[in-house]
């Protein structure tokens, strides 16, 4: 069977059965895409199939045959996903960084369908687990790509004066 994933064809071997997500790892080696859960409850799986999010980790691979499939590795390759990897950048929101892969791509889904969304589409949208806490920096970083959210460098300024404020300041 044959998939377009990241704008490449591949030949893969694997049963139809398979989930999409084994055979992106296993067989093709971009291991960028995470398993998490593998009941679609956290997101860390996350890809995008013709340009909508989808969690792999309970997609059969016969399924997404002739699909245009896009993982984190070829994100970049789209001018909104450019554009979000640069934001999640700039408002510094990995912590361990496991689940940024599904959130980067889940992010990336949202602003192809709606390139303006509102707080609450952001929210109904931005639905990955992040063990790590990051959601306050991802809403960030999604309303400033919406045009919306405070600017990286106010926020930082912000939060170092709170912090300042709380005299629990930075010490190198």
């Amino acid at each position: 069977m044959e998939l377009h994933i990241n704008g490449k064809t591949y030949s893969v071997q694997s049963e139809g059965d398979t989930p999409l997500l084994w055979v992106i790892r296993d067989e093709l080696g971009l291991t960028g895409t995470k398993y998490g859960c593998g009941i679609a409850q956290c997101g860390a799986c996350s890809v995008l199939v013709d340009g909508e999010v989808m969690r792999s980790c309970v997609t059969p691979v016969e399924g997404v045959k002739g699909r245009n499939i896009t993982t984190i590795e070829g994100v970049e390759e789209d001018p909104i996903g450019q554009r979000v990897v640069a934001a999640w950048v700039e408002h510094q929101v990995p912590q361990c960084g496991y689940c940024q892969s599904g959130q980067v791509m889940a992010a990336t889904s949202l602003l192809k369908q709606t390139p303006q969304p509102s707080e609450a589409q952001i929210a109904a949208s931005m639905t990955n687990l992040c063990r790590c806490g990051t959601y306050n920096a991802i809403s960030a970083a999604v309303q400033d790509l919406a045009g919306g959210g405070p600017s990286a460098a106010a926020e930082k300024a912000r939060m170092q004066a709170a912090t300042a404020a709380n005299g629990r300041g930075m010490r190198s």
